[in-house]
Parts: C-alpha cells; sequence; structure tokens
C-alpha cells in the first residue's frame, strides 16, 4: 500500500472485570482492497474497558499513520470513545482525559474521522483484544510485510 490512501482502523477494548485484566485491539485495513494490513494488541494489565478502548485506537492509529496515509476512518463499537473523540461529548474521567489528550496530540493536522459501528461489526478488533488479553503481552503483525503472517515483534514505547 502506497502513501496518501486512505485507512480504516477498526479499534476495540476489553476488560475482564471492568477495572480487570485489560486490552486494546485494532487492526488497520485498505479499503481498497478489504485487506488486513496490521493486527495489533496492547495488553494494559489492570483497567477499565473505556481506558482499554482508548488504547486500542491510540495503537491502531500508531500504526495506521507509520504508513502516512492522507485520511484514516476510526470505526469502533464504543459510543462512548467515538463521541468523546468527535468533540460531542466531555471527558470527565482523568485517565480518560489523559488518554483523549494523547489522541488529539497524535491525530493533530491530520484528517481523521470517526465512526460507531454494532459490536459485530467489530470483530476483528475484538479478536486482538482478546489476543493480548489471553497472552498477557502486547504484539503487532505487518500482515503486507515481506513475512506476512509473522509476527514482527512489539514495537511500543
Amino acid at each position: 500500500m502506497t502513501s496518501g490512501a486512505q485507512l480504516i482502523v477498526e479499534a476495540d477494548g476489553g476488560s475482564r472485570g471492568n477495572p480487570g485484566t485489560a486490552a486494546g485491539g485494532a487492526v488497520v485495513i485498505d479499503p481498497a482492497t478489504g485487506e488486513v494490513l496490521v493486527e495489533v494488541g496492547i495488553f494494559i494489565g489492570v483497567a477499565t474497558n473505556n481506558v482499554a478502548e482508548y488504547n486500542g485506537m491510540i495503537a491502531g492509529l500508531e500504526a495506521a499513520f507509520e504508513r502516512e496515509p492522507a485520511a484514516v476512518h476510526v470505526r469502533m463499537d464504543s459510543k462512548l470513545v467515538v463521541e468523546q473523540m468527535s468533540g460531542r461529548w466531555k471527558i470527565k474521567h482523568p485517565d480518560m482525559q489523559v488518554l483523549a489528550r494523547r489522541a488529539h496530540e497524535l491525530i493533530a493536522g491530520r484528517r481523521v474521522t470517526f465512526e460507531w459501528v454494532p459490536r459485530g461489526d467489530n470483530k476483528r478488533a475484538d479478536a486482538a483484544a482478546n489476543e493480548s488479553m489471553d497472552a498477557g503481552a502486547s504484539f503487532r503483525r505487518d500482515l503486507d510485510a515481506p513475512h506476512a503472517g509473522r509476527p514482527s515483534g512489539v514495537r511500543f514505547s
């Protein structure tokens, strides 16, 4: 995929206990082909579902922005995160304020749109979040790389 095209990020997060063991997940998709380019899971530890949702979105945006797209369309089943990132709902929780600020700094100057989707339309991102929770570790797979399907290692700060 060449830079300049639009990408889709499907993001999700989960927490087993809320708060409990938590992780975010995301997939980066080429909308022209429907091909999943990147899968990422970000293990958080103990957190709420909403914190996990934000972390999945941020990890997905980071992976998408590495490809220098003209625009990114984020699809999530978290109405809260979509509405907060779109500026329609206030962010009251301190943990989410920090994550939203981080996301807005990451997005600054880029074309990013947000869409709420039903949970059933977000299965790939949900699977990535659950894989990360099950493993107790973060992961990233660049599926269009020369060794597609093989883990490329963890690249998170």
